[in-house]
């Protein structure tokens, strides 16, 4: 009975917790659309705002007006210079994600045996700690809603880690994701093909593009099925989403084939004039880019042959040396093989 009544309390804690983030969310919206009001510079309408933390002062970059001044510095009183001082000031946990299901406001017991002075647990407490981590386990999925979502995040967080993907990518996804489920877009659809859907509109919408070949490699569903669903998301959630320029591939592409910065400036200039002339529409944004790379590799300096860049872009060799000659043609682009 007593591990039951401490179960109660945990979860009566878990929805308590639960209600404080909401309450920190609507706080921090209602901070930020004061501090939008104060994004604007009322001298010279510049948007160009600098926070002087010594001074406690908010300075127009552009005039030098002062909007603010005397300003409560919100950080810790406390100094840290390494990681492992930060850690043991530290007096708060974790910052809410939506990459978790129940977004890293619950509670968790910890596996190792010790109490929080980190003395050993002694034997006699110890059947009890793990029957009660086994019920905190069970109790943080409480339904299969909660059990499904779960299990799709650790999927998408499982795909953007094979995939290198930043942090801001998984959160937009994860955000996507739930998305769906709060329409119902999941039923009949298979977890897996809505969670690599819902990662492939996440790299286009941060732009960190990765083709549906790349996102099909990663998860566990087909490319069509990727991409049948994608649209059905997109569709029935209203993203706007821009098509994926050439330009956003050629950081990576470069960085695959170790070019230097000057090779990938003049792939991203070539690119600006292509888009200007109009020669990008209607053509695959990753056989544009390799070609703009590999004609920069040549006049760089830097020659890599047309298999390699292929390779790294995912493209034939035959769609490199059509969109080149296209590119060398329009441009005036003079090149010695």
């Amino acid at each position: 009975m007593a591990e039951v009544e401490k179960l109660k309390q945990l979860q009566l804690q878990r929805e308590a917790l639960k209600k404080r983030g909401e309450q920190k969310v609507k706080e921090t919206e209602k901070k930020r659309t004061e501090e939008s009001v104060q994004s604007v510079c009322p001298e010279c309408g510049s948007r160009q705002l600098v926070h002087d933390y010594e001074r406690a002062e908010l300075v127009c970059q552009n005039c030098g007006l002062v909007l603010d001044e005397e300003f409560i510095d919100r950080g810790p009183e406390w100094r840290a210079f390494d990681h492992d001082q930060r850690m043991k000031r530290s007096r708060v946990g974790a910052p809410m994600t939506f990459t978790i299901h129940d977004k890293g406001l619950s509670t968790m017991i910890d596996w190792r045996n010790r109490d929080s002075y980190g003395r050993a647990i002694s034997s006699k407490n110890r059947a009890q700690l793990y029957r009660l981590r086994k019920w905190q386990r069970r109790i943080r999925v409480s339904n299969a809603t909660e059990r499904n979502l779960a299990f799709a995040l650790s999927e998408l967080d499982r795909m953007a880690s094979a995939l290198g993907l930043p942090r801001n990518v998984r959160e937009t996804a994860a955000v996507v994701y739930r998305d769906a489920v709060d329409k119902n877009l999941i039923r009949g659809r298979s977890i897996e093909g809505v969670a690599a859907a819902a990662l492939y509109a996440a790299c286009r919408q941060c732009s960190v593009p990765r083709t549906l070949d790349e996102i099909a490699e990663v998860s566990r569903v087909s490319r069509k099925e990727i991409g049948r669903t994608y649209r059905f998301i997109s569709r029935e959630l209203g993203l706007k989403l821009l098509p994926t320029s050439p330009i956003d591939y050629v950081p990576r592409f470069c960085s695959g084939l170790n070019l230097k910065g000057e090779v990938q400036s003049r792939a991203v200039e070539i690119l600006r004039q292509a888009g200007e002339r109009e020669l990008t529409s209607g053509r695959g944004p990753t056989g544009v880019a390799a070609a703009a790379i590999y004609i920069s590799s040549i006049l760089g300096g830097e020659r890599r042959t047309q298999r390699e860049v292929a390779e790294v872009a995912g493209v034939t060799e035959v769609t490199i040396r059509n969109r080149y000659k296209e590119l060398a043609e329009k441009l005036d682009i003079e090149i010695i093989l």
